[in-house]
Parts: structure tokens; sequence; C-alpha cells
């Protein structure tokens, strides 16, 4: 199966290419900018390609009953002050633009509504992120291709039929596919990393990982099992408060990660056998005459 490239700002996602390295922030910051700048700071240091956000239209998403229902948070009683504290709006966004231009990162968001897809294009990011929970959204996902910007789709809490639905909808053409658990932190027995090999002889795409779980191998198993992407939740602290932290890499674990999937970059190599230059003393010598 001849399989697809997507080009993400000017870096091309496919099969022998650099893993593509995502560090999803998305709501870790907490309402403070100054913590989301310090995590993207932690992205470009340990090398990663993007870092992501969420971004929702809170009346929205949200019902008004969700939002009127109690919830203790540093914002208030009401499940509505949480989810409005954690909101950046265009003041922030505009400087996390500036930040990550300044930086040479990609930025991008999962728009969980129309209108929070047009508040995030007048940023022209690289690409757009559709979250699992939006999946099933088939008014989203279309929205989301009437502009030519590729999708990222991660697939999580989602069945064999609803995702092969979901790439019907979106189409193929500048697609890639992200394997998914969402349980937050998910546990190890339900990680099931071989769909990856399931989606990449399904689907002719990049296919990549977004992972929940507290520890950083899986993903670099996903890595070389073959992922094009890699997607991660990061996290100045796990203990700080926030119902993602404790789902999320700190720097020191983070960074490592980042490490060994750019190790695997190099070990894996093109696929192509060949003698290296390196081995021709090794024949002269070894071989019988």
């Amino acid at each position: 199966m001849e399989r697809s490239v997507v080009t993400i700002g000017k870096k091309e996602i496919g099969d022998y290419r650099r893993c593509y390295i995502i560090a999803e922030i998305g709501i870790n910051h907490n309402g403070s900018l100054d913590i989301a700048k310090q995590l993207i700071d932690v992205a470009v240091s340990s090398g990663c390609d993007a870092v992501k956000f969420q971004k929702r239209t809170i009346e929205v998403v949200y019902s008004e009953e969700e939002l009127l229902r109690p919830r203790e948070s540093p914002f208030g009683d009401a499940n509505g002050d949480l989810k409005r504290g954690l909101e950046f709006g265009y003041e922030e966004y505009s400087d996390i633009d500036r930040y990550c231009k300044n930086l040479g990162i990609h930025w991008m968001a999962s728009s969980w509504d129309e209108e929070s897809v047009d508040f995030i294009e007048q940023f022209d990011p690289p690409c757009y992120k559709i979250a699992s929970a939006s999946l099933t959204d088939d008014g989203l996902l279309s929205y989301h291709r009437k502009r030519d910007t590729p999708v990222i789709l991660s697939t999580g809490m989602s069945s064999p039929e609803q995702i092969d639905h979901a790439v019907n909808v979106l189409g193929m053409n500048n697609l890639v596919l992200l394997h998914c658990t969402s349980t937050y932190p998910a546990n190890h027995q339900e990680l099931n990393l071989r769909v990856i090999e399931s989606f990449k002889r399904q689907y002719p795409i990049p296919i990549g990982y977004s992972g929940h779980e507290t520890t950083f191998l899986p993903t670099v198993t996903a890595a070389l099992l073959g992922a094009n992407v890699v997607e991660r939740h990061l996290t100045l602290d796990r203990s700080m408060w926030g119902s993602d932290q404790a789902a999320s890499l700190e720097p020191l674990a983070f960074g490592k990660m980042v490490k060994y999937i750019r190790e695997l970059d190099v070990i894996l190599g093109d696929g192509v056998k060949k003698i290296y230059d390196s081995e021709l003393p090794i024949i002269e010598k070894l071989r019988r005459k």
C-alpha cells in the first residue's frame, strides 16, 4: 500500500521521516498565560515540533445545566466558573502566537465547536487537531474540511465503525489518524499499541499515537511501531491542580521521551538494505578470499 505524506508547516509527516512530536498543553496552564509560556519553553528545550491547546465556546459546548452544576475549583463553586476560568481568549492566544513564532515552534488547538474553529483560523494554524470526544460530531468534522489545512484526528473511545465513518466524512487527503485510549491516566493493559500497526494496514495515511499514560515508555514504543506522530500531555508538576495533570509527563520525563524518539529516528533508518563504507574494511578482513 502506498502511503500518503502530510506536510505540517514545512515538515513532512509520514513513513521514513522524522517523528512529529506534539506537546499537549491543553488546559494544564490552569488559566495562567505565564504557566502556558513555561510549558512552551519546556517543549522547545525538549526538541518538540509543536505545542497544542484546547479551544471551546463555553456556552455552545456545555448546556446551562452543566455550567450551573456545583463544582469547586480555584475559579468558583460552579462548573461554569471552572470552564470559563480555563479558557484563553484573543489576547492570550495572540501572545501565544507571537511567543511560539519567536521560538520557532508550531502551535495548534483542538477546536470543540465551529465558532472555535473560526477563532483559531485567524492565527493561520499549520494544522487542526480534532479531539476523540468530537470524532462522532459529523458537523464539526465537515466544518474543519471547509479549509485546506491538515487535520489530525484522535480515535479514543471510538469503535472501528465510528472511526471508518469519521475518516469518510473527513476524507483521507491531508489527514493524520492517532490511536488513543481516552482514560486519564490510562493503564498499560488498555493501551493496545498494536492498533497502530492495524491502522497502518487499513489506512494509507500517516498514523500516530496520543497517549495519556503516566510513563514515557509506551510513547517511545509507539514510535518504534511506526507512529509518524506522537502527542503527549505536558505538565510542570503532576501534583498541580487540574484534571489532566496526572495523565501528563513532567519536564524531565518528557525530555527523555523526546530524546529516545529522536534516537529511534536515526536507528530505524530508511529500510533500504545497503553496504556501508564503514563495512568495507571488514569485508576485506573477514571474508574468505
